[in-house]
């Protein structure tokens, strides 16, 4: 997880090959166990899932959060808070990857301000298990900051796939709202870790792939084996799993070593 690196002129960045799939423009968030002033307080802003990680964006460009990444790989304890009295919420532990701007790890909690937490939270947590299973090592592949400058996603980063992602369909009828216009931005560094559609040609396992600007589609083998991955019975590995019968709660690996490092240079033009 990393601080102040995924935002860009007033927007969200993306990395080559990500894509939005859930938009909530009205959350906020609250962390605990950082002694850094930028996350103290309630911070309110905008959320995305993305293929690969959460991120939040504050609605406050003067604020010491800009935004927040949380990838799918650092995350842990996550669950769905259900209380008698008070509206649902999201929780969990998030830990920092290097060069992120802090170190160790932070508790947060993500409320909805116009409701949509259990689904939201579903969601997150079903690309969570579908991430993990392509992700076999024991520590997140090395991470290089991008060379080149951000530029305007292309309309596929932030439209729904209206097929949805190897049977299962992101809950868009409860978050029709899409991000706001020119406020979805892109580089060309690839993810260094994979997501919901494995590494996608965007980043070779070892992390010696080069970026490319449009995702190769992957073969009809790849995408059964990913479909039957996506509905096969947790495995007992260290990849990860979701299991159905408990769907508030996502079971991810401890890493020998901490996720990988994201570089100042990705915010270089905020």
């Amino acid at each position: 997880m990393a601080l102040n690196t995924s935002h860009a002129n007033n927007g969200v960045l993306l990395h080559a090959g990500e894509s939005i799939l859930l938009f909530c423009d009205d959350v906020s968030v609250k962390f605990a166990g950082q002694a850094d002033a930028a996350f103290a307080g309630e911070k309110k802003g905008r959320l995305y899932l993305t293929t690969h990680r959460m991120i939040f964006n504050s609605k406050k460009q003067d604020a010491p959060m800009k935004s927040f990444s949380f990838p799918f790989v650092a995350l842990k304890d996550v669950e769905l808070e259900q209380p008698i009295f008070g509206a649902n919420y999201i929780k969990g532990t998030v830990r920092a990857q290097p060069n992120g701007n802090y170190v160790g790890e932070v508790k947060f909690q993500v409320h909805f301000k116009s409701g949509g937490a259990i689904d939201f939270g579903t969601a997150m947590l079903r690309a969570a298990q579908m991430a993990s299973r392509n992700y076999q090592n024991d520590a997140p592949p090395p991470y290089m900051p991008p060379s080149g400058p951000w530029y305007a996603a292309p309309p596929p980063a932030y439209s729904p796939n209206p097929g949805g992602y190897m049977g299962w369909v992101p809950p868009t009828n409860v978050f029709p709202d899409h991000p706001p216009a020119n406020s979805v931005y892109m580089t060309d560094a690839p993810p260094p870790y994979p997501g919901i559609n494995g590494y996608n040609g965007y980043a070779a396992a070892g992390g010696s792939g080069q970026s490319q600007n449009k995702p190769s589609a992957p073969s009809s083998a790849d995408a059964k084996a990913a479909e039957a991955a996506a509905s096969a019975p947790p495995p007992q590995t260290q990849s990860g799993w979701f299991d159905p019968n408990n769907p508030h709660s996502v079971y991810l690996p401890a890493y020998a070593e901490q996720p990988p490092s994201y570089d100042h240079a990705t915010k270089k033009n905020d």
